[in-house]
């Protein structure tokens, strides 16, 4: 009789890749879970609120334009108008609201005496809140 070696085959290999496919099983349940439950916790107490017009949101802020161009010409609302039609159209319309706002929008070029005069006759209107409007830029050139 004659003892030799046995041939042993090899075992199975241990497996070096994960398995994703049970992973993403359970993301898409838990996406599931919490795009039903989202909903149900934003409106889980139930309130019957009181009515009141207190509480109404107000109304856009009332403006007029004032333009002044670039030989001194003095527009509201985009129509040429005098300074004393002015004073009187602004007086009309602080009595009406006198929280009115002016925007005032003048050319660079326009001398300050003639924009202190046009704020003048709006201050004197009963106007007084007054801004400016300008163009947005990057960078001020020198």
């Amino acid at each position: 009789m004659a003892f030799g070696r046995l041939e042993r085959t090899p075992g199975p290999q241990p497996m070096s890749e994960i398995n994703m496919t049970p992973l993403v099983d359970v993301m898409l349940v838990l996406v599931v879970i919490f795009i039903i439950t989202a909903p149900l916790m934003a409106s889980s107490i139930k309130l019957d609120l009181p009515k009141t017009d207190a509480g109404k949101p107000s109304a856009a802020p009332a403006f007029v334009s004032l333009v002044v161009d670039r030989g001194g010409q003095v527009y509201l609302q985009d129509a040429a108008i005098a300074l004393d039609e002015l004073a009187r159209r602004l007086g009309q319309t602080a009595r009406q609201n006198p929280d009115t706002e002016v925007q005032l929008r003048a050319d660079a070029s326009v001398p300050y005496g003639r924009i202190v005069e046009v704020m003048g006759v709006a201050q004197t209107a009963g106007l007084n809140r007054i801004g400016f409007v300008a163009d947005t830029q990057a960078a001020v050139k020198p």
